[in-house]
C-alpha cells in the first residue's frame, strides 16, 4: 500500500515540503558581528601618534610581543600607551620583563624630536641589561 492510497488527494497536497533555506538568522547574525568589529577595530591599534621617521631598512620578523617605548614631540615618554617619567622608566621594564634580558623592546621617537633624547633613552634601556632594543621607523613613500 502506498501513501496515495490512504490518504485522501486533498491531505496529500497538505504534506508537500517547502525546500525553501530561511537565511534572516543568518543575516541577523553577520550584521551583528559587522558591528562588532567595526566597534573593535580602532581599538587594536598601538597608542600613542607619532611622525615616526622613514628607512629603507627591511621589516623585522616578530616572535614575541615586544614593548613599545614612545617618545613625543614634547618629549614625554611612554610605555604601551601609559605615560612615565625617566626615572621610573627601567625600573618598569624590569617589573615587566620579570627579569629577562631578551624581552624585545622597541623604541619610537617622534620625528620632530632631537636625536638625543632617543638616544638617551635607548642608552637608559641598554644600561639596564636589555639586550634586544630596536629603534623603530616608517618605510619611504615609494
Amino acid at each position: 500500500m502506498s501513501l496515495q492510497t490512504l490518504l485522501p488527494p486533498r491531505r496529500m497536497r497538505r504534506l508537500k515540503l517547502d525546500n525553501q533555506i530561511n537565511i534572516t538568522p543568518f543575516v541577523d547574525v553577520m550584521l551583528v558581528l559587522l558591528i562588532v568589529f567595526m566597534v573593535t577595530a580602532p581599538l587594536l591599534s598601538m597608542g600613542v601618534v607619532l611622525n615616526l621617521p622613514k628607512t629603507a631598512a627591511t621589516n623585522l620578523t616578530k616572535t614575541e610581543e615586544p614593548v613599545v617605548v614612545s617618545i613625543d614631540v614634547e618629549g614625554v615618554i611612554y610605555i604601551q600607551d601609559t605615560p612615565i617619567i625617566t626615572s621610573r622608566l627601567v625600573p618598569r621594564l624590569a617589573v615587566m620583563s620579570g627579569a629577562n634580558p631578551d624581552m624585545q623592546i622597541y623604541v619610537r621617537g617622534d620625528t620632530n624630536l632631537d636625536y638625543g633624547s632617543v638616544l638617551s633613552v635607548m642608552g637608559q634601556i641598554s644600561a639596564a641589561g636589555f639586550r634586544k632594543v630596536v629603534l623603530l621607523a616608517n618605510a619611504p613613500d615609494q
